[in-house]
């Protein structure tokens, strides 16, 4: 009686596991059919990049933050720049239709490495280097491993200096070794895009999320279990990467304008913007009285001032 009890548990747990397997596919396959990629493909060191390309004129990079794509920076901000600039929108390392780079979660360096290489390759090999929030670190990284493979820099709500907030428990979970691929799938499977909607509409505040922004992003990407899994991962190991380059943003030459909201409660500019700015020789800081963490959506044409001032300093324009 035991034993068939036994088999009896073990077929049900078998069949729990294959349902969640299923509705994580099915999510997936939902997800990326209806939010496709936008732009195209390179091969860069073996590893499939995925990039948007807008505009004519000096070659310029938008790099998006945490679980972000693309899409991120394609719906407001691109639009206040294309008729003067080459705009390159990559997705990050694991993220959108990018290849993850291995599975321990792309550092910082890495990542800069890369998308410097995919810039390379289409003929841009000193853009101008704009990043928002974690963006804004992989920009920072780019600029101080990489000064050769950048003409300006624009960190926008960019995580630059150290932090005492002890990682949150969604991000423990999802990042740790063996509980993160067990608890994965069951939020691919069973978390709806439209509770997603409802956390990334917070991340405006104080602002309001802009009408239509949920549905042309595609929350349900950022739900991925490859996507979930490398943005944990590459969230749990920064705060270790930002002390190795905190020290060294001294060594950043080129013209840098840093952006940041004052009522950004996420990555807060007295503690990163402030900072960075006196690191920097030459570094302008413009503060965005009330707004938030997103100002490439809320604060798009001061995004985009900013970037036409490191373009001037740079002599691009």
């Amino acid at each position: 009686m035991a034993g068939n009890v036994l088999i009896f548990i073990a077929l049900l747990a078998l069949g729990f596991v294959g349902v969640v397997l299923w509705r994580a596919r099915r999510h997936e396959a939902r997800s990326e059919a209806s939010h496709p990629p936008e732009g195209e493909f390179l091969e860069v060191d073996g590893h499939r990049v995925h990039v948007v390309i807008r505009g004519s004129g000096p070659d310029l990079v938008l790099i998006h933050g945490a679980s972000g794509s693309t899409r991120d920076m394609t719906f407001e901000l691109v639009r206040h720049l294309e008729d003067r600039y080459r705009v390159l929108v990559f997705d990050r390392p694991g993220l959108g239709y990018t290849d993850r780079l291995h599975g321990k979660g792309a550092t910082l360096i890495e990542q800069a490495d890369l998308l410097s290489k995919a810039c390379a390759q289409l003929g841009a090999p000193r853009p101008i280097v704009c990043g928002q929030s974690y963006g804004g670190a992989v920009a920072l990284a780019w600029a101080v491993h990489f000064p050769n493979r950048l003409s300006a820099l624009v960190p926008v709500a960019a995580v630059a200096s150290i932090w005492e907030t002890p990682l949150d428990g969604y991000y423990r979970t999802v990042s740790h070794r063996w509980i993160g691929p067990l608890a994965i799938p069951l939020i691919t499977a069973f978390v709806t895009d439209s509770y997603v909607d409802r956390v990334m509409a917070s991340i405006f505040t104080p602002q309001t999320e802009p009408k239509g922004f949920g549905a042309y992003f595609g929350t349900g990407l950022t739900i991925r279990r490859a996507a979930l899994r490398a943005n944990a991962l590459q969230r749990a190991n920064l705060l270790a990467e930002i002390h190795a380059l905190y020290p060294r943003y001294g060594e950043i030459s080129v013209p840098t304008e840093i952006i940041h909201g004052d009522e950004d409660t996420i990555v807060p500019h007295w503690n990163h913007a402030e900072r960075l700015v006196t690191r920097i020789s030459g570094a302008q800081l413009t503060i965005l009285p009330g707004v938030g963490h997103m100002p490439q959506h809320v604060a798009a044409r001061d995004v985009a001032a900013a970037i036409d001032r490191a373009a001037h300093r740079a002599a691009l324009h």
